[in-house]
């Protein structure tokens, strides 16, 4: 008894039936079963938008743009929301100096290790929003990292000391 009862708690239960194998035939019929077809995904990937010809301006995102960024892409955040990436070979310190006299406060520091500083712009609504409405600033030379690949082949610079993400508030 003791020798059944735990050779059932060795192996853990595995669903019937497995994804990669066919499902048992019927009695009296000589075809395999087809496998069941798998539902579409409901939730959207994160796509990016490949031109720089569709970057976004101060005016959409509601809040100012460093002179010298660069627009890299956008992704679909979730809940009408979209992240905005720009790269800038401007010093981390340089950025977060910028936006805290731009947006008129002061901040917080999200990571001290690689150094990453976020600016809330607005208010988090939980039942609209996937995300608070915020500008952050990243490092990506920290620990001697050459910087952030640029996306947008055969234009300079190569790579980004410094990503801005801005996730604008949402118009609703």
């Amino acid at each position: 008894m003791t020798l059944a009862c735990s050779a059932l708690y060795a192996q853990p239960p595995q669903p019937f039936p497995r994804p990669s194998q066919p499902r048992p035939a019927e009695p009296g019929r000589n075809q395999p079963a087809r496998p069941a077809p798998v539902p579409p995904s409901t939730t959207a990937p994160r796509q990016p938008l490949a031109a720089a010809s569709d970057a976004p301006t101060e005016a959409t995102l509601g809040v100012p743009l460093y002179p010298a960024a660069q627009y890299i892409t956008s992704y679909d955040a979730g809940r009408g929301q979209r992240f905005y990436l720009f790269g800038v070979n401007a010093p981390f310190a340089d950025m977060v100096k910028y936006y805290r006299t731009a947006l008129k406060v002061r901040g917080e520091v999200l990571f001290e290790a690689p150094p990453t500083h976020q600016f809330e712009i607005a208010r988090f609504r939980e039942d609209t929003m996937a995300f608070t409405p915020s500008v952050t600033i990243k490092d990506y030379t920290f620990g001697g990292s050459a910087g952030y690949p640029n996306s947008n082949r055969g234009t300079p610079p190569a790579r980004f000391t410094t990503i801005i993400q801005i996730v604008p508030a949402s118009p609703n």
